[in-house]
């Protein structure tokens, strides 16, 4: 029977080798090297206390919140980030009093109209994920125009998640696939990640790298579940309408400060880096 340093040992000697037998994503060195998130994703929380703060009532919050959109919108093309999505409204904020989710409504209709051709100028897709079909008719006209609008852009994608919830977002997906599955379109086999993936609101985007949530809560709270599940989660005190470029740097700067495994040990991810040269 081994003994306790021989188990040592062997532990050790595992740990110090950079190979393994499992074959590693061709994507993985590119994940490993990034040092702007591909993706980033916004808990957009504190508009309410932040009005509430100055004797305010809390539309005033989220019309200031959408002053900070913008800013946020402008950075992120700046600094090349590709797809770019905000928690805007939830599934669950529909049990918010019904004057404050009325005048949600409206602010997301005037907003539509009135910067949708500075989108279309600046090269920004919008895309709004989300079961859009609990909105008024007028509002999903607006949403429909909207999207089309900027369809042909190819800079910044940009998806605005109303009505959306992350699980939500996986159990349309999977229904999908089980209506394919009846159907006889595909087998068991084929009911895969990759294929589920491929259903689900942004399937022809990366994969989330950054999440950031401002307001000083420390939850997840039911956004993109599935297209968080390696990124790096940066929570901030911030109240939305008070973030800036800034508070958007030293996030991106905490982002780049981690060391990214997916799985792997550390070891490892440095002999990736040293075979890129870096």
């Amino acid at each position: 029977m081994s003994s306790n340093m021989d188990i040592s040992e062997n532990l050790a000697l595992s740990s110090s080798d950079s190979e393994t037998s499992e074959p590693l994503p061709a994507h993985l060195a590119n994940l490993v090297n990034q040092t702007i998130p591909s993706h980033v994703a916004i808990i957009m929380d504190g508009n309410g206390r932040w009005a509430q703060s100055r004797g305010k009532p809390r539309v005033f919050g989220h019309n200031a919140g959408v002053k900070a959109v913008r800013r946020t919108v402008s950075m992120a093309r700046k600094i090349g980030v590709k797809s770019l999505t905000l928690f805007a409204f939830s599934s669950e904020n529909w049990r918010r009093p019904d004057k404050e989710v009325s005048l949600l409504m409206e602010l997301f209709m005037t907003v539509l109209q009135r910067d949708i051709k500075t989108l279309k100028k600046n090269g920004v897709r919008l895309n709004i994920i989300g079961d859009i079909s609990r909105f008024s008719e007028r509002l999903q006209r607006q949403i429909r125009k909207a999207e089309e609008h900027t369809a042909e852009n190819q800079g910044l994608v940009l998806n605005v998640a109303a009505n959306y919830g992350g699980r939500w977002d996986i159990l349309q997906a999977a229904k999908q696939m089980a209506e394919q599955l009846c159907a006889g379109e595909i087998d068991s086999e084929q009911f895969t990640e990759e294929r589920l993936s491929q259903h689900l609101s942004m399937q022809n985007q990366p994969e989330v790298d950054l999440m950031i949530r401002t307001g000083g809560d420390f939850r997840i709270s039911n956004f993109v579940l599935w297209q968080v599940a390696y990124a790096e989660l940066v929570f901030t005190d911030t109240l939305w309408p008070d973030f800036d470029e800034q508070t958007f740097v030293e996030a991106i700067e905490s982002f780049n400060s981690r060391q990214r495994r997916f799985g792997l040990t550390g070891k490892q991810i440095e002999s990736i880096k040293h075979k890129q040269g870096l």
